[in-house]
């Protein structure tokens, strides 16, 4: 199964999507599975993995019925408020609900200690009673609170979004590199590769521009913690769909048949339980 480990949908709203800036234009409309799936086809891809854009309720349930509605979103990682006293009760009310695959919210506009609080460390392993995954969005500034979370967490599983977003535009990666390197060495730590190219010049990224973090995040995780994610429609900014897949195919290109396998799609089935 070829999956897109990372994507979002949302009906276009200036307060609700406030983090659309003016110059994201590109984005600044409705994207929904209709605009998404013949992109998929093209690509040969069988399903995908949708990722709230906004935290709220609204959005998790938004996201599922989409998926209730489209065989091909195979799971949905929704939201919650992981530090809320009534993290059960909600919990409880989407117990039964198949294509919930796991949590997320935006730690990459707090400060790295949010995510060390009692109650958000709390949260996730509550999280992980359930069987959740955990998808950690973050800057490489958050690694070193990330680290100490994952110890707090042994047995939750967990995804690093967008490799950490490191500084690709600046040609930066050794402090980077050593953050990812620590936390590789936790099992159940998982990393997607997506999200690149916005962290890259938006006009003039080159494939060989991404390859050296491609290269580290391979040596660090091994193709079976490692899963593609388009970011789209994101990742437009930087390039229409089929211009970072087609960096992702060229790159998995290098591997063994099984590998690929593994980052275009087995990894993230694993992870997810689809």
């Amino acid at each position: 199964m070829r999956l897109d480990s990372h994507q979002h949908f949302w009906e276009y709203d200036p307060k609700r999507q406030d983090w659309i800036s003016p110059e994201m234009n590109r984005i600044r409309r409705n994207f929904l599975p209709g605009d998404l799936y013949p992109l998929l086809q093209d690509a040969k891809i069988d399903g995908c993995i949708a990722v709230q854009a906004e935290e709220s309720l609204r959005e998790t349930d938004f996201l599922l019925d989409l998926s209730s509605q489209n065989e091909w979103i195979r799971g949905v990682v929704g939201w919650a408020d992981l530090k809320s006293d009534q993290l059960d009760e909600v919990l409880d009310q989407y117990a039964d609900t198949t294509k919930l695959v796991g949590f997320r919210e935006v730690l990459q506009s707090r400060d790295p200690g949010y995510m060390l609080q009692e109650e958000f460390i709390r949260g996730v392993q509550k999280l992980g009673i359930r069987g959740y995954a955990y998808d950690i969005l973050i800057f490489p500034n958050h690694l070193t609170a990330t680290l100490e979370l994952v110890k707090r967490c042994p047995n939750q599983r967990f995804v690093i979004d967008h490799l950490a977003k490191p500084y690709i535009k600046d040609g930066d990666w050794k402090d980077w590199k050593k953050g990812m390197a620590l936390l590789a060495e936790r099992e159940l730590m998982h990393c997607k590769l997506s999200g690149m190219t916005t962290e890259a010049n938006w006009k003039t990224w080159t494939a060989d521009q991404l390859f050296p973090y491609l290269e580290i995040a391979i040596e660090l995780f091994g193709p079976d913690r490692l899963m593609y994610g388009s970011d789209w429609p994101v990742g437009l900014l930087a390039g229409e769909y089929e211009k970072f897949w087609e960096v992702m195919e060229r790159f998995t290109d290098t591997l063994s048949l099984s590998e690929k396998a593994r980052i275009m799609g087995g990894t993230a089935a694993e992870f997810y339980k689809i």
